[in-house]
C-alpha cells in the first residue's frame, strides 16, 4: 500500500486527507472510496487518459483508492495528481508519506492550476503541518510567497513520476520564503509590524478624547462607538485605527492571507490587519455568510484579525445588528443550513459611527436640529441595550473648531500600542485584553483598594450588568498598561468608567 497527502475544505479551513492505494489481483476495476464528490469520481477518467498518454501500461488489477478520514466529505480536482502517482509508483520502494501533492490533470497528462490551491495551502501552512509540496508549475510563482514551505513544481505527470523516483537528489524550485518586516520575539513567537502609515492621525485635528479612545481601542482590541455631527471626523479616526493595531504573528499573517485568497484577491503577506466596511444596505447573508448548499464566508468572517467598521450604524437593519451580538461576544459565527453547518472564527475589533439624530445636527452649536423628540428617540432605539452593552468605549465627539490642531502621529501611537502588546505577552496573556475570559480577568485585572472602592460605587450607582463590570475592568487594564502600571489604580478606573454610555 502507498500513501501521500492532499487536502480538502471544511468550512474555510483545510483538512488533511490521506490518499491510499492498493493494487490487488482480481477482475480489473478502478474505484475511489471515502465520501468522494462527483468531481473526484470524474478524476478516474482523467487519470486513465493521462497515464495512457504518458506511455504507462494500465495494470490489469483491482485498483482501490481510499480517501481518509472516511467521514469527511471531499471535493475538488486537486486529488487528480495524487491518484495518478499512487497508481504509477505502486512498485516504488521509497516511502512517499512525507509529501503533499496537489494538481488537476489534463487528458494529455499536463498538470493544471486549481483555483482552490492557494487558500488550501495557506490554511495548511498556518496549521504548520506541511513542509514539502508538489504543485503545478504555473502556480509556483504565486505559491512561493507562502513562507516556511518547500515547493516542487511539475508541468506534466511524467515530470512528477520522475521527481519521486529521484526524490533523494531533489532541490526545491523556490527558496523557503521568510517574512521580511520589522519584528520582535516574545514567548518564543515572532511578531511582525509595518511602519507605513497611509492614513495618519496627524490629519485629525482636535478630537483629543476620541483619539485617546482610539488608542485604547487599538491597544486592547476594545470595541469602539463614535457619535458626532456629520464631518467631525468619525470615519477618519476609524480608517486610521487600522495602521496602529498590534503586530501579527506568522500564523496570523497567514490567516489574513487565507481570507484574501478566499475573496479571490492576491494575498500580500503584510502585517497589516484587514479593514472591512460593509454598506448599511447590505443583507444579513452578505455580512454573516450563507448559502443553501455550501455556506460561504461573509464580512464578519473576512474581518477576522482586523477591523469591522459600520458607518451610519443605526441605518443597518435590526436583524443585522441583533445577529452581530453573537460574534461580538463569542468571537465566532455559526451558519446552520440543512446541507451544511459551519463555524467561522470572527475575532475582530468592531468600530461603529453614528449621528446623534436623523438630521445629524443635535450636537451642533451653529445649526439647528430639524428632528422632533419622537424621531430622535426612534433613531436611537434602533440600537438595543444588549447590543450597546457589548461596546467597550462610547465617545461623543466635539464640534469642529478652527483653532483645533494636530497632536499625536500614528507612528507615536503605534509605538505605544506595541509597548502595551509586549507587556501583555510578558505577563503571560495569550489573548488581547478585550478578549480575556473571566478567569483571566481575575488573574490579570488586579485593582488597588481605591480603584475597587470606585468600582463598587459605580456598580451600585449605575446598575452595571455583569458584562459591563468585566468590560470596565478590561478597559482599565489597557489604560494601566498605557500608563506603564502593573496594578489598576483609581485614575485608570475612572477613565474607563468615563467611556461607558450614559
Amino acid at each position: 500500500m502507498k500513501r501521500v497527502f492532499c487536502a480538502t475544505y471544511e468550512g474555510i479551513d483545510a483538512k488533511v486527507v490521506q490518499v491510499e492505494s492498493t493494487l490487488t489481483k482480481g477482475l480489473p476495476s478502478f474505484s475511489v472510496v471515502g465520501m468522494a464528490s462527483a468531481s473526484i469520481n470524474e478524476a478516474k477518467e482523467r487519470v486513465k487518459s493521462a497515464l495512457l498518454c504518458n506511455e504507462f501500461v494500465f495494470p490489469p488489477k483491482r485498483i482501490t483508492i481510499n480517501l481518509a478520514p472516511s467521514e469527511l466529505a471531499k471535493g475538488g480536482a486537486q486529488f487528480d495528481l495524487c491518484i495518478a502517482l499512487l497508481i504509477a509508483l505502486d512498485s516504488l520502494e521509497e516511502d512517499l508519506s512525507e509529501w503533499f501533492v496537489f494538481g488537476e490533470l489534463g487528458l494529455d497528462g499536463s498538470v493544471k492550476e486549481n483555483i482552490q490551491l492557494y487558500p488550501l495551502l495557506l490554511s495548511l501552512a498556518n496549521q504548520q503541518i506541511v513542509k514539502k509540496v508538489v504543485v503545478p508549475n504555473e502556480s509556483l510563482k504565486k505559491l512561493s510567497n507562502i513562507p516556511n514551505i518547500e515547493f516542487y513544481g511539475v508541468k506534466t505527470l511524467k515530470e512528477a513520476i520522475e521527481l519521486f523516483r529521484n526524490q533523494h537528489n531533489l532541490k526545491p524550485n523556490s527558496e523557503v520564503k521568510k517574512i521580511e518586516y520589522p519584528s520582535y520575539c516574545m514567548e518564543d513567537e515572532e511578531y511582525y509590524f509595518e511602519q507605513n502609515y497611509k492614513y495618519d492621525f496627524l490629519d485629525v485635528k482636535g478630537q483629543e478624547v476620541a483619539k485617546r479612545a482610539a488608542l485604547i481601542s487599538a491597544a486592547g482590541f476594545h470595541n469602539l462607538l463614535l457619535e458626532g455631527s456629520p464631518g467631525c471626523g468619525k470615519s477618519m479616526i476609524a480608517q486610521r485605527v487600522r495602521y496602529i493595531l498590534p503586530p501579527l504573528s506568522n500564523g496570523e499573517i497567514l490567516d489574513v492571507a487565507k481570507l484574501e485568497a478566499l475573496e479571490e484577491k492576491e494575498p500580500t503577506f503584510t502585517p497589516l490587519r484587514t479593514f472591512r466596511s460593509p454598506h448599511h444596505s447590505s443583507t444579513v447573508a452578505s455580512i454573516f455568510g450563507g448559502g443553501s448548499h455550501k455556506a460561504k464566508i461573509g464580512e464578519v468572517g473576512l474581518a477576522h484579525r482586523g477591523i469591522l467598521f459600520f458607518d451610519e450604524l443605526p441605518h443597518f437593519s435590526k436583524s443585522v445588528l441583533e445577529a452581530l451580538r453573537e460574534p461580538l461576544q463569542d468571537n465566532k459565527i455559526r451558519i446552520s443550513r440543512v446541507n451544511s453547518k459551519v463555524e467561522y472564527p470572527s475575532d475582530f475589533l468592531f468600530i461603529g459611527a453614528m449621528n446623534p439624530c436623523p438630521c445629524g445636527n443635535l450636537l451642533n452649536q451653529n445649526i439647528a436640529c430639524r428632528c422632533n423628540e419622537l424621531e430622535i428617540q426612534r433613531y436611537k432605539n434602533r440600537l438595543s441595550d444588549p447590543f450597546l452593552d457589548r461596546i467597550d468605549l462610547y465617545v461623543v465627539m466635539q464640534n469642529v473648531n478652527q483653532n483645533d490642531k494636530s497632536s499625536m502621529s500614528s507612528s507615536q501611537m503605534h509605538e505605544k500600542v506595541i509597548e502595551v502588546h509586549k507587556k501583555m505577552k510578558s505577563r503571560g496573556q495569550k489573548n488581547f485584553t478585550a478578549k480575556l475570559s473571566d478567569e483571566e480577568i481575575e488573574e490579570f485585572c488586579i485593582l488597588d483598594k481605591e480603584a475597587q472602592t470606585v468600582l463598587d460605587t459605580a456598580i451600585a450607582r449605575f446598575s452595571l450588568s455583569f458584562r459591563s463590570i468585566k468590560k470596565v475592568q478590561k478597559v482599565a487594564r489597557t489604560i494601566a498598561d498605557l500608563d506603564d502600571s502593573e496594578i489598576i489604580q483609581k485614575p485608570h478606573l475612572l477613565e474607563a468608567l468615563s467611556y461607558r454610555r450614559r
